[in-house]
């Protein structure tokens, strides 16, 4: 079957150095059909979607609850094929369509995590943060990776990702490899509203539910004496373009008590999940590990 992987990676790739360099438009507009299609084929992720939009939104009825999944889709599809911009474009392409906003003084090498929520312009931000700082000679920056099970494109990410000086971490690298690089002063990008399984994880309330969270951005904060900032990327009101909004530190964050650090980070991504619904990543099953004797919510 190796043949068949490669003729996948090969038209993959040539999709996205495709889309890297065509008018931006036609680049939105075929994401809008290709999530539209999504949408409206069966699929497992499709029923993902929805069981997750029941879940964080149980006063929508099922014709409200269709429309915010069809509108996801949607820009799901246009997130995935702006990707080629992102990460086969150059420098100019990114900052074209995000825009960076920072209460914090960018630069100034004060160690930093970054809190990266998964909603669609997440790369978007990554990069274009990653561009400035090679614009401007600063520390660059450093995000943490979930291994891909396709080889072929995990390692393509990586070159992609760090091509402006920035850097890729593996999740599961050694917690002093991790404090090291955050007190260089390099800013660190962590997204932990992903359900990576039990370990190094506790159960803290999200939309009301218990949901599965890693605790490492209170543990790292704690012992590399980082400042904690929210990064969200959104679309702009005439969706022609991202801002990636970055946050002033949380303050008295952390705190000596991680699961209570861990849930009040789950409340901050909430928040900013209901103001903008549908550009968050509902693909996920978010609520995948259950605490013990609760059955499974995707069943």
């Amino acid at each position: 079957m190796n043949w068949l992987s490669n003729i996948f990676n090969f038209l993959a790739l040539s999709l996205l150095r495709l889309f890297a360099f065509l008018p931006y438009s036609i680049t939105i507009y075929t994401g809008y059909g290709l999530g539209w299609l999504a949408a409206h084929i069966p699929n497992s992720r499709s029923m993902v979607v929805k069981t997750n939009l029941r879940l964080c939104f149980p006063n929508l009825n099922e014709k409200e609850i269709d429309a915010l999944a069809l509108e996801h889709w949607k820009l799901f599809g246009r997130s995935v094929l702006e990707r080629s911009r992102i990460w086969l474009g150059s420098g100019k392409q990114i900052t074209d369509i995000v825009t960076i906003k920072s209460a914090i003084t960018l630069g100034d090498r004060k160690p930093r995590l970054l809190i990266n929520p998964h909603f669609v312009g997440l790369e978007g931000g990554f990069m274009a943060l990653s561009v400035l700082a090679s614009q401007r000679d600063w520390l660059k920056g450093a995000g943490l990776y979930q291994k891909m099970k396709n080889p072929f494109f995990n390692q393509k990410m990586i070159e992609w990702r760090n091509r402006f000086g920035g850097k890729s971490i593996e999740r599961q690298s050694r917690l002093r490899d991790l404090i090291r690089e955050i007190q260089t002063g390099n800013f660190i990008f962590i997204a932990p509203d992903i359900d990576l399984g039990p370990r190094d994880s506790v159960f803290a309330p999200f939309f009301g539910i218990q949901a599965n969270t890693i605790t490492s951005v209170s543990r790292l904060a704690r012992l590399s004496g980082a400042e904690v900032c929210l990064m969200t990327t959104t679309l702009n009101k005439d969706r022609k373009g991202y801002t990636c909004h970055i946050s002033e530190p949380l303050p008295n964050f952390p705190s000596d008590d991680v699961e209570k650090d861990t849930a009040r980070l789950n409340q901050y991504i909430e928040e900013l999940v209901r103001e903008r619904p549908s550009e968050y990543y509902w693909v996920h099953k978010r609520f995948k590990h259950r605490p013990p004797g609760e059955p499974s919510l995707y069943d």
